[in-house]
C-alpha cells in the first residue's frame, strides 16, 4: 500500500513539474503578442491606417517577433536578423500605401 501511495505522489509531483516547465515558454508568446499589439497601436496613431491594415500590420509584427525570438546567438545571428527585418519591410510595403510607408519609415527611424 505504501508503494502505491508513493507512486501516486511521485506521479502527481511529475505532473506539477511538467506544468511549470510549460508555463515558462508561455510568457514568450504573450510578450511577443503584447509587443506586436503595442507597436501596431503606436503605428496606427502615427501612420493612420485602416482596421484591415492594422490587422495585417499586427500579424506582420507578430511574425517578426516570433522570428526574432527563434534566433539563437551564433555565427550568422546578424545575417538572420537582417533577413527577418527585410521580410518585415517587404510585408509592410505590400500592406501600406506609398505615403503611409513614408510615414512608417519616419516612425521607425524615430523609435
Amino acid at each position: 500500500m505504501k508503494k502505491v501511495i508513493t507512486l501516486c505522489l511521485f506521479a502527481f509531483i511529475m505532473i506539477l513539474g511538467t506544468e511549470s516547465v510549460m508555463a515558462q515558454s508561455t510568457p514568450n508568446k504573450i510578450e511577443i503578442n503584447a509587443e506586436a499589439s503595442s507597436k501596431t497601436e503606436a503605428l496606427r496613431k502615427h501612420v493612420k491606417f485602416t482596421n484591415d491594415q492594422r490587422d495585417q500590420m499586427y500579424l506582420a509584427l507578430r511574425e517578426y517577433g516570433q522570428g526574432k525570438a527563434g534566433i539563437t546567438n551564433g555565427i550568422s545571428y546578424q545575417e538572420a536578423i537582417t533577413k527577418i527585418e527585410k521580410r518585415l519591410d517587404d510585408k509592410v510595403k505590400t500592406i501600406l500605401s506609398e505615403e503611409q510607408y513614408a510615414s512608417y519609415i519616419v516612425f521607425k527611424e524615430e523609435n
